[in-house]
């Protein structure tokens, strides 16, 4: 057996053990990189250990640290309470808040993982308090930072931008933009509406709740948002004057510092562009040091399986790419005759890789392999970079990319299993269905 035969085949052995038994899919990985990489392909231990993502490790870390220590001290809870105030009892209207700002975040220049890193937790404790799906919170707020994530002065518009203008080939940066804007947009209606916006909508501020929540494993949001003198109708609890923290506190000066902290970490990344994860931990070990007996179990809240799930998994990727099967696979549907074929081929071959991958490197491969059809004349350049564009990052959601990682990591910890496995089938689905509507409304029609 060849060496791309055996990657491939024990990517496929993966994903069916997995699914079948209750291993963790990233062990698994593990020993199955070490035993392809050595035995196949002649691999040392090192040369496999390099494919591990060190960067996002830290950053799964990192935040799930800090974010372990906002809960801790209460500092969470004063975020969420005022954010629900300033929407005034409208619950309908936060996950599009989330959407709203991780897109403005990733527009004005802020790497896509650094913006859901900063308002996944935030965002999945919102959805625990109030009664919202986390699947639909957390994919919101992924959709919202692809959607802003081709701006001409972001960073996967600036880096997809250059690579086209390396090729030769035409561009129009604002199609590019709009385009991911526009598709990631629907995709968020679609998935507000499938699950329960329909509820949220209904839930008016000061009405009562129209039909029964949803528990997620719990036995609803009411028992655990009932304030002292007001009924136990979520909307009702939502629109009462409720105190900055609860219990009647006032905010304590770890809850100031650890928002100096947040504040920090969104400044440091969106702003310098420092590693978010190494920021996090920064910022996190200074809280530790501030008030070590109150965040003495904080590292135990660290979302370790997920982390051994995506270093596993992506560091087998790194040996499937390094066995020269991704190459080959590339370079076999660029030679194909219908351009139209091979354009929807290089579609999946973008969104499969990058729902492991990053897509900052997919989109680097991926282009310049379809610079020998565009220039037949027969696709339209500028529609066949936006589909690419689109197709590689749209699979973001998938739980072992850096963005559902992120989202999967920071889930309640008695909803973690329930998260991953919905966000997977999810991102199946987006997989199976993501490029190829980017390829039927951007490369079939020849608008662009």
């Amino acid at each position: 057996m060849g060496a791309q035969t055996a990657a491939i085949a024990g990517l496929v052995v993966m994903f069916i053990v997995a699914t079948v038994l209750p291993i963790n899919m990233g062990a698994l990985a593990f020993a199955l990189a070490f035993l392809v990489g050595t035995v196949f392909m002649g691999l040392r231990a090192d040369q496999i250990i390099a494919g591990f993502p060190g960067d996002l490790f830290v950053t799964l870390v990192g935040i799930t640290y800090l974010f372990a220590i906002a809960q801790k001290n209460g500092t969470i809870d004063f975020l969420v309470h005022s954010a629900v105030r300033m929407v005034r009892g409208r619950i309908a209207a936060i996950p599009w808040i989330m959407f709203t700002v991780a897109a403005c975040l990733t527009a004005v220049g802020a790497v896509s993982p650094a913006a859901v890193a900063i308002l996944a937790p935030v965002a999945l404790q919102f959805a625990r308090q109030y009664g919202i799906n986390p699947l639909m919170m957390g994919l919101l707020v992924i959709h919202g930072a692809q959607g802003g994530g081709f701006s001409p002065i972001s960073i996967y518009g600036g880096i997809t931008n250059q690579i086209v203008a390396r090729s030769g080939i035409p561009g129009d940066e604002m199609v590019v933009f709009l385009a991911s804007l526009v598709f990631n947009l629907l995709l968020a209606i679609a998935v507000f509406f499938a699950f329960g916006g329909l509820r949220l909508l209904r839930q008016k501020a000061g009405g009562a709740e129209p039909g029964p929540e949803p528990a997620l494993g719990r036995d609803g949001p009411a028992a655990e948002l009932q304030i002292e003198g007001y009924g136990t109708s979520p909307a009702a609890q939502i629109t009462a004057p409720s105190r900055l923290v609860p219990g009647g506190q006032r905010v304590t000066t770890e809850q100031m510092l650890t928002l100096a902290g947040l504040l920090a970490l969104a400044v440091g990344a969106l702003a310098f562009n420092l590693n978010v994860g190494l920021v996090a931990i920064s910022v996190a070990v200074v809280l530790a040091l501030i008030s070590p007996n109150e965040q003495k179990n904080a590292v135990d809240k660290i979302s370790w399986s997920a982390v051994l799930l995506v270093g596993g998994v992506i560091t087998y990727i790194a040996v499937l790419q390094r066995s020269g099967a991704i190459d080959s696979l590339g370079q076999g549907v660029s030679g194909i005759g219908a351009p139209l074929l091979a354009a929807l081929l290089l579609c999946y071959v973008g969104g499969i890789v990058s729902a492991f991958a990053s897509s900052v490197a997919v989109l680097g491969a991926t282009i310049p392999l379809a610079v020998p059809f565009l220039q037949q004349g027969e696709i339209g350049p500028v529609g066949m970079i936006a589909a690419l564009a689109i197709s590689s990052t749209v699979v973001d959601v998938s739980p072992f990319s850096t963005n559902g990682a992120l989202v999967v990591a920071n889930a309640p910890p008695e909803e973690r299993d329930s998260v991953y496995k919905r966000f997977l089938a999810y991102s199946i689905l987006v997989i199976i269905a993501g490029p190829a509507l980017a390829w039927l409304m951007l490369v079939v029609p020849g608008w662009f």
